[in-house]
């Protein structure tokens, strides 16, 4: 590799190793790294590539990692930046997915399992009340919220649930903009287009379970947390190739594991299909980020001043906070056994809110409180 291409590997994979916390903190991570130290790019190239990585579907952090080595290095540097930001996390949770199907089951582990199971709870629950604070900003948005989170608890698809609720805010902009003469660009419903994508088969193969993943990949809008309620429904209520324990583990592993959250589809397709199941699940959720990056990176201008489109995204956003909410209420009844259990899910949140505890911390005294009292 050229000067340039180590120079991007090098940064890239040392901030996936660190990364702890979360998209927000991987880009306060990443800003102060390309921006301070480095000078590869200004605070306000910064900051437009920032606003370009919320109008696509995928991972934040991992999608701000590929357009800055896009920048850097050219599409060599696209794929380096990327791929370097997420292998750490991967290969943390490889292992950690081979240490659990070896003792996950065995008695002096069982009860730190136990105990992170409301702190996973907590820790969604958090994450909901923040989203939706910033998600739910005008009427609509709340009637859109409110449908999704019905008819995902009915048992309406994810997938089903983030297109009609798109769709149903931009009806609305088309209709409250009718006078105006406003034109859309067409752009919307391209974006919304992989969300009617053919379900997979229900047998367990790789090709399924790649299946799988790449439409979940492809339709992410939001927080990682999203992916919560895809796997949920998807894995759990769907296939059951994963039992809802397995779910809760695995939120677990990609609450402690530095990186993007994504990478828990590592841990999820080894539980499923071992280690080509890895594999194959941790590249097909990550490769649409690589491709919407590729493809949009020269049209995304011209989508933030689309209206329809920010109003398609202001509604998916709404749409998947409300999934959130959604799979919180299905998982609280799992993670809720007793009153201890219940106690612990309410301190964990208390924890988080008012005092802003980092969620490794959360999962972490979570084990220690089941092995102790649970």
């Amino acid at each position: 590799m050229k000067a340039p291409l180590l120079e991007v590997a090098g940064v890239f994979l040392r901030l996936g190793a660190i990364g702890f916390g979360g998209p927000a903190a991987h880009i306060a991570m990443m800003e102060d790294e390309v921006i301070g130290k480095r000078s590869w790019l200004t605070r306000e190239s910064f900051l437009k590539l920032v606003g370009a990585t919320n109008i696509i579907p995928g991972p934040n952090s991992t999608e701000m990692a590929i357009h800055i080595g896009f920048l850097r290095a050219g599409w060599l540097g696209l794929i380096v930046a990327g791929a370097s930001f997420i292998l750490p996390a991967v290969l943390v949770t490889g292992v950690i997915a081979w240490s659990y199907g070896q003792y996950g089951a065995l008695p002096s582990v069982e009860p730190f399992l136990r105990g992170t199971k409301p702190a996973v709870l907590a820790i969604i629950a958090a994450a909901a009340y923040r989203f939706g604070k910033t998600a739910f900003t005008t009427p609509v948005l709340w009637g859109v919220g409110a449908g999704v989170l019905g008819a995902s608890l009915a048992g309406v698809g994810e997938i089903v649930c983030l297109a009609t609720g798109g769709l149903a805010g931009t009806a609305w902009t088309m209709w409250n903009k009718r006078r105006t003469g406003v034109q859309g660009s067409g752009a919307m419903l391209w974006m919304a287009a992989p969300t009617l994508a053919a379900a997979t088969g229900s047998g367990i193969t790789l090709a399924g379970l790649g299946l799988s993943f790449l439409k979940i990949g492809a339709v992410l809008y939001g927080s990682g947390y999203v992916l919560v309620a895809f796997l949920q429904g998807e894995f759990v209520d769907n296939r059951g190739w994963l039992t809802q324990q397995q779910l809760l583990d695995a939120i677990a592993v990609g609450q402690f594991t530095p990186g993007p959250v994504l990478s828990t589809a590592t841990f999820v397709g080894f539980q499923i299909l071992g280690i080509p199941g890895a594999i194959v699940a941790t590249a097909a959720i990550f490769l649409p980020s690589f491709v919407y990056v590729a493809l949009l990176n020269p049209i995304l201008p011209r989508l933030q001043r689309n209206p329809y489109f920010t109003s398609f995204l202001d509604a998916v956003t709404a749409s998947s906070v409300a999934l959130i909410m959604a799979v919180t209420v299905r998982l609280s009844l799992a993670a809720i056994a007793s009153w201890t259990s219940a106690l612990l899910t309410l301190v964990a949140l208390a924890c988080i809110v008012r005092f802003n505890v980092n969620s490794v911390w959360i999962v972490l005294g979570g084990a220690v409180a089941g092995w102790a009292i649970l």
